[in-house]
């Protein structure tokens, strides 16, 4: 059986006639299960385990990821460990040789990737090391001329019984040549001994080495799914407001598709991947919230687009001042024709005019009095929404939910960003994202969860692709190491990050009180910690008016009302962000580093208002330098961690910062100083010194 909540393979394999994704074959081989035996030699504690096994580590194809398991054997005999990583179809790839990764600590560990998607497994192989023994033995006993010849005997017989195992095209006659060369008396005993150590011996014995009393850990699930599962930047937009027109007297007149549409070539020219749109059904009329969240709804107010459902419809309707589902379908064409994904917001709640409060009276909690309950967070109150109750009819709701995401699906949203889904239980989640993602890998759910930390991570356990962070809420040098190095290490391995620098509910003080230069930084900050990052529409202009002191709510906030953008004043006066938003967009697309999460490392800066990292892919490495206070220049002594670099402490290299072209020369200390109203932050790309004769790497 399948681990809770994940795809059973009848689901993995059942395919209908919607425009569906390929599905995950299930994987082959043998169940997820516990070992109730130690092994001949101990495997213990192999990380990634998310859930002790039962449900899957996450990967995309391509990302590359740490297993590490404790390792070792009774006595003096050296021990040795790899990864098999077993693909969708059960085979093996070629093993990945592990290292302890601090001499006595008997931890083991060693990177792997997979390169395509679907259910892969991995496990961990501990075996005696014959060879590492004796030549340990070796070069202690024939340099002190003890059982010389005994020695070299018995370490002929084991190079003979390893060539055994090596093809002839990969080493094997260097193989044999050592073994001849132990056994040749015509030479001495130390020149014996070193033929059996010579460099293409030892490349021919790592990839081919000889292994005694295997043993294995249980295969663990690895689920890889696709690159925007972990890598992406994503653009807010209310279609309402794009192309409306505001008037003083009469009814103002709403954006539409269409007109938001025309919005799309500048969302892609800064280089966003996704465009995520709130709610786009009919807005219910009762109880309508009016403008900054007044309980009085002027005639002519829009509502609140959670707020879903009319006379016209529901959760598979589209709000008539918006246009027509041809209107929406042409909208996903333009974005999809920019090599822009239409993310959806899926808020599973709806207004009192809802078609369900008739249809489905089971799904909502009634009071004492009759009447229904809206939705409360006191002192909050949201009486133009009525929250759903679960226990009545789950499974009727579980079907009418994968019903809606699947309509959406068929009209061209492969992404859903799930509103408040904390609020909703965890196993109903389990089962609509279980049931979606079976046929329909390729799905990504994203986790609007701003709440506790079991919560949030029991969420993305189940199925989320992508979450919601406290990012906004993290702003000094302290909470955001210790932030980040939690998401990179601790839950990198099922909950994926989403750095969103603002929402239409949270304008954090630092935006309101730091102005342009907190607007850059925060920008720099989550377009470069985190593989996927956000921003809400108004991010560009440095909107930051709050409702009023001491509220994250902002003044006159597009959740209820149309609020049109002069963009192209705002662009032309130099009012605009973008530039620097369409700057970090093409570095991260040009560096791999900054597409995952988790070689991130921070370094010393001396000085609490600078933060440093770094983050490595292969041979490329990025490193950062950020100054926090909005208000004034900072200046330190930045001590690079070099080895973290992949460089010797006293070595140092040529740094191109990809904000200002500019190149450095650093070492392991650096000063630096920036000026909040001239440069946020370096991002220096480490161009390693060419070989003599060569050309530095563009």
């Amino acid at each position: 059986m399948p681990a809770a909540g994940q795809p059973s393979t009848e689901q993995l394999k059942r395919t209908d006639s919607r425009k569906r994704g390929k599905p995950y074959p299930s994987p082959a081989g043998e169940p997820v299960k516990p070992n109730p035996s130690i092994g001949r030699i101990p495997v213990l504690d192999v990380r990634p385990a998310v859930e002790c096994g039962t449900r899957p580590a996450k990967a995309v194809a391509g990302e590359s990821f740490q297993v590490t398991a404790t390792v070792f054997r009774e006595g003096h005999d050296a021990v040795a460990a790899n990864v098999v990583l077993r693909d969708p179809r059960g085979r093996a790839r070629p093993f990945t040789p592990m290292r302890e990764l601090a001499p006595g600590t008997d931890r083991w560990g060693a990177e792997i990737t997979a390169d395509t998607e679907g259910l892969w497994t991995y496990a961990v192989e501990a075996w005696g090391d014959p060879l590492a023994t004796w030549r340990h033995h070796a070069g202690i006993k024939i340099p002190a001329g003890q059982d010389v010849e005994l020695v070299l005997a018995e370490g002929a017989a084991l190079y003979e019984r390893a060539a055994a195992g090596v093809p002839k095209a990969k080493g094997r006659e260097a193989v044999l040549a050592a073994m001849d060369g132990l056994r040749d008396t015509a030479r001495s005993p130390e020149a014996r001994l070193a033929a059996a150590l010579a460099p293409q011996v030892d490349a021919a014995l790592a990839a081919y080495p000889l292994r005694e009393l295997v043993t294995s850990s249980a295969r663990m699930p690895l689920l890889v799914e696709r690159e925007r599962a972990l890598y992406g930047s994503w653009y807010e937009l209310f279609p309402r407001s794009e192309g409306a027109v505001v008037k003083s007297r009469g009814k103002p007149v709403s954006g539409t598709f269409r007109t938001a549409a025309e919005r799309l070539p500048a969302v892609a020219a800064m280089g966003f991947d996704v465009v995520y749109l709130p709610p786009v059904h009919p807005i219910g009329t009762t109880h309508r919230k009016g403008p900054n969240n007044s309980l009085k709804a002027g005639r002519w107010d829009v509502g609140v687009p959670w707020a879903i459902g009319s006379p016209d419809g529901g959760h598979d309707a589209v709000h008539p001042d918006l246009g027509t589902l041809d209107d929406f379908d042409a909208f996903v064409a333009t974005a999809r024709d920019l090599r822009l994904e239409v993310a959806l917001d899926f808020a599973l709640q709806c207004s009192p005019d809802h078609p369900w409060v008739d249809k489905h009276p089971e799904w909502f909690h009634h009071r004492a009095d009759g009447s229904i309950a809206y939705a409360e967070n006191p002192p909050k109150k949201y009486q133009d929404i009525y929250p759903i109750a679960f226990d009545q009819d789950m499974p009727g709701l579980v079907k009418e939910t994968v019903r809606l995401l699947r309509f959406w699906m068929d009209h061209g949203v492969r992404i859903f960003r799930v509103d408040n889904p904390h609020t909703k239980p965890v196993v109903f989640w389990e089962r609509v994202i279980a049931e979606i993602n079976g046929s329909d890998p390729d799905v990504i759910f994203l986790a609007e969860a701003f709440t506790r930390p079991a919560m949030m991570r029991t969420l993305a356990k189940i199925g989320f692709q992508q979450s919601y962070t406290y990012f906004t809420w993290r702003t000094t040098r302290q909470e955001l190491t210790n932030y980040v190095t939690e998401l990179a290490n601790e839950t990198a391995p099922y909950m994926r990050p989403n750095f969103f620098v603002n929402t239409p509910d949270i304008l954090h003080g630092y935006l309101q009180d730091g102005g342009r230069p907190a607007f850059e930084v925060r920008a720099v900050l989550a377009a470069t910690l985190s593989p996927s990052w956000g921003v809400y529409a108004g991010y560009e202009l440095c909107e930051n008016a709050p409702a009023k002191a001491g509220s994250e709510e902002y003044l006159d906030s597009e959740k209820y009302q149309l609020k049109p953008r002069d963009w192209e004043s705002a662009e032309r006066e130099g009012r605009s962000i973008a530039p620097l938003i369409t700057t970090l967009n093409r570095i991260r697309r040009r560096h791999p580093a900054l597409r995952q999460l988790r070689s991130v490392h921070f370094h010393d800066t001396g000085n609490d208002a600078l933060i440093a990292y770094s983050k490595r892919s292969g041979s490329n490495t990025v490193v950062v330098v950020a100054n926090l206070d909005p208000h004034h220049t900072q200046e330190a002594t930045v001590s690079l961690d070099m080895p973290a670099l992949g460089l010797a402490w006293d070595e140092s290299v040529p740094v191109r910062d990809e904000l200002t072209g500019e190149t450095y020369h650093w070492g392991r200390t650096n000063y630096v100083r920036l000026d909040p109203g001239r440069a946020p932050a370096h991002i220096l790309v480490l161009r390693p010194s060419p070989p003599i004769g060569g050309s530095p790497t563009p």
